[in-house]
């Protein structure tokens, strides 16, 4: 399995703090990582679950394409998310400070909420001065697909009630779309 360079911010958290998750037994971390998607998506998917050596325990191999990892305990809030094989592409490449994959629209499902997260910096670590941190609640990412994102707001600080263009101007700018 891929080494992934888990971060501590949060995409919108792509679960990237850099915990061990290691206060759970298997069941109860693909109990977590199933409640991020609806639940025919979470019941197929693959559930990974982050180690402290930067690692991915794959905990279930799945049969529809899809890929969940539960919540991180070091993240100050509720952060498990389920996506499509393009949204770990695109995942890896923005984790890996790469450009995105062209042409490749993908899907990340967070139902549960997210932590909060910087609205202009991909890679902050920690909420500062002029980062714009946002807290956004139950919603799901749409990931390459800058034609849809014309028209929505790209504030700094935006309302997170309504769909808006997370790290507008950079190359992974995404459209978050909340889901109450």
């Amino acid at each position: 399995m891929k080494k992934f360079v888990l971060l501590t911010a949060s995409l919108c958290t792509f679960c990237l703090a850099a915990a061990s998750v290691t206060r759970a037994d298997d069941a109860e971390l693909i109990k977590s990582a199933e409640s991020a998607s609806p639940a025919a998506v979470g019941a197929g998917a693959t559930i990974y679950a982050p180690q402290a050596d930067g690692s991915m325990k794959t905990l279930r191999e799945g049969t529809n394409g899809f890929w969940c990892m539960p919540d991180n305990p070091a993240s100050p809030g509720p952060d498990p998310m389920c996506g499509d094989a393009n949204a770990m592409e695109w995942a890896m490449a923005w984790i890996g400070k790469k450009d995105p994959p062209k042409g490749k629209v993908a899907m990340i499902y967070m139902l549960a909420g997210g932590t909060d997260a910087s609205n202009t910096d991909p890679f902050a670590m920690a909420p500062t001065e002029g980062n714009n941190w946002v807290k956004t609640g139950r919603h799901i990412m749409i990931m390459n697909a800058m034609d849809m994102m014309t028209g929505y707001p790209t504030d700094a600080k935006p309302d997170t009630s309504r769909p808006y263009v997370m790290w507008s101007g950079t190359p992974y700018q995404h459209l978050m779309v909340p889901v109450e």
